[in-house]
């Protein structure tokens, strides 16, 4: 009697399936889910996820660098994460991605970076008319011409290890731009002061100014700080390749700026448009002057900014000596 009860309890195979739906976990596109490698074949891998039918992540999803094998990436029987990138086709079957997972974490990295400014370093892969291109946590990344600091061809660059900045990092339109020109103009303003007079070469005259050559990095003589005397063009006072002595009177780390002048070394008004080998030649004398002259103004400012606090200070003390006057 008692196995007439039980078998008449026994599980069917339709019962069986229904429990199956009933708990089958829910897989959407999106979702990150840990899976174990079962099979791997020639151009993908299947993958078992817990769900009914095995997954399928095709090579192309296997990383976001180019692979050869799936065999590059993934081990039989081997447990990772898998970011579920389709949902079910006709078979039953999801497509998974590692490439979006490491995607979405290499984004959230050059993130992290560019809020900590940092200078990274990458070989360039690729050029065109436009800049250089690069990878950056295996994203690709695009250097503009204008913020490419060397004097050798593009073309001549592919291979080549570059320091570089982060000039724009923007997940939603796909754009990673980087300067190799402010990671060098940082890297050499750590070693320059306000004051300090070098030696250059002129590599370019434009109406507002001189761009000099100091060291690799390029400064701008705007050309307001020529000479004491006005100048109509500056074309008029140097020319390309010159050799000239600057003072550094702004560094613009965040911008990638060096200030120079000639104007600040100039011993009397106009001498660089009279005789700029009397500037040079005083050039370290006229600067320790604009040094002084520069720490005198901090030092006042600091002494005034004293004298208000002191005022300030006092002012306090009286207002509460009345009011202990008036409480007794």
């Amino acid at each position: 009697m008692v196995n007439q009860e039980i078998k008449d309890i026994g599980f069917t195979h339709e019962d069986f399936a229904a429990l199956l739906d009933q708990y089958d976990y829910h897989f959407s596109p999106g979702d990150i889910v840990a899976g174990t490698v079962f099979s791997i074949e020639p151009r993908g891998a299947l993958i078992d996820i817990g769900a009914k039918t095995a997954a399928y992540i095709p090579i192309q999803e296997m990383s976001i660098n180019r692979i050869d094998s799936p065999e590059e990436v993934l081990q039989s029987n081997e447990t990772r994460e898998f970011f579920i990138l389709t949902d079910e086709n006709e078979d039953g079957q999801l497509t998974l991605s590692i490439r979006r997972i490491e995607y979405m974490r290499a984004w959230e990295r050059v993130r992290q970076l560019q809020a900590e400014d940092a200078t990274v370093r990458s070989n360039v892969f690729a050029t065109n008319r436009g800049g250089a291109l690069v990878r950056i946590e295996g994203l690709r990344g695009f250097i503009p011409g204008s913020h490419i600091s060397t004097r050798k061809p593009k073309e001549d660059l592919v291979g080549e290890e570059l320091p570089l900045k982060f000039l724009e990092v923007d997940e939603d339109r796909n754009r990673l731009v980087l300067s190799h020109r402010r990671a060098l103009v940082e890297r050499k303003m750590n070693r320059l002061e306000v004051g300090e007079v070098v030696i250059g070469t002129v590599r370019g005259l434009k109406p507002y100014g001189a761009f000099i050559d100091i060291g690799g990095v390029s400064g701008l003589l705007h050309i307001s700080e020529i000479s004491h005397d006005h100048i109509d063009t500056p074309h008029s006072v140097f020319n390309v390749n010159d050799e000239v002595k600057v003072m550094i009177i702004d560094l613009d780390a965040e911008r990638g700026r060096i200030s120079l002048s000639t104007k600040q070394l100039e011993p009397e008004p106009g001498d660089m448009v009279k005789n700029p080998q009397v500037v040079y030649d005083k050039a370290e004398e006229m600067a320790e002057k604009y040094r002084e002259k520069m720490l005198q103004q901090l030092q006042g400012e600091d002494i005034s900014a004293t004298e208000e606090v002191e005022v300030g200070v006092a002012a306090t003390d009286d207002d509460g000596a009345d009011i202990s006057a008036e409480d007794e």
